[in-house]
């Protein structure tokens, strides 16, 4: 056996104990071998996890907890009866009480999410704190963000957090509905209360409990012969 192969069979030997202690805790797990822990993992009461997880570095997993497969927790902090949906990431991040992540998931370093938040299929978020009771759909992209509670993110929505030369952030306060589609333009604030009506790309402040509009009327034009072929 070559030096590598050795080191690769203590490390699965050393994360299978790891593993086994876990389940005499009482921790439910498919299958102890698809189970990869390569660092410390704490568990609570009534933890589950799927076929192939990864956990690295530090990991805090509270009561009720399921981590669905192919997931990859990454030195994070994952509250009381949440679910971490199939193939998603955690790292560097804290998720709070009675959420739920991905499928398709990522949540990257800096991130602070409060209790009873929904966040969507394929939904990014870096270096933002989501406080409690909001929703972020699928396909969006929350970063360098601080959001109030109670504030939903349609689909597709992003944040615009790179001017080319910096980073700035964007503040979005309690209660806020923002549309599918939206472009979010940093630095930027919307203030409690507002509507932001999909396919919008907003660049300045919005006034709280307002409705903001920022697109292009539709034109519609008649007898289109469509493109000509160049052949």
């Amino acid at each position: 056996m070559n030096h590598i192969n050795k080191k690769n069979q203590l490390e699965k030997e050393s994360s299978l104990k790891k593993v086994l202690k876990l389940i005499a805790s009482g921790v439910m797990v498919q299958n102890p071998e698809l189970l990869h822990i390569h660092g410390s993992v704490s568990c609570g009461k009534n933890v589950k996890f799927d076929l192939n997880v990864i956990i690295e570095g530090d990991v805090r997993i509270e009561d009720d907890v399921t981590i669905g497969a192919n997931s990859i927790l990454r030195d994070c902090i994952i509250g009381k009866e949440t679910l971490i949906k199939p193939f998603s990431i955690v790292e560097k991040a804290v998720i709070g009480e009675n959420c739920f992540v991905g499928p398709y998931g990522r949540i990257r370093p800096g991130v602070s999410v409060g209790d009873n938040v929904q966040i969507g299929n394929f939904v990014e978020i870096k270096n933002s704190n989501i406080a409690s009771n909001c929703r972020i759909n699928h396909h969006a992209f929350i970063g360098d963000s601080d959001l109030g509670e109670q504030v939903t993110i349609g689909a597709g929505t992003i944040t615009c957090n790179h001017d080319g030369v910096k980073i700035n952030r964007t503040v979005i306060a309690n209660r806020v509905y923002i549309g599918s589609g939206c472009n979010l333009v940093a630095p930027l604030k919307i203030n409690a209360g507002a509507t932001i009506a999909s396919g919008s790309t907003i660049t300045e402040e919005v006034p709280a409990n307002t409705l903001t509009i920022a697109r292009s009327r539709q034109v519609v034009i008649n007898n289109w012969k469509g493109p000509k072929s160049s052949k």
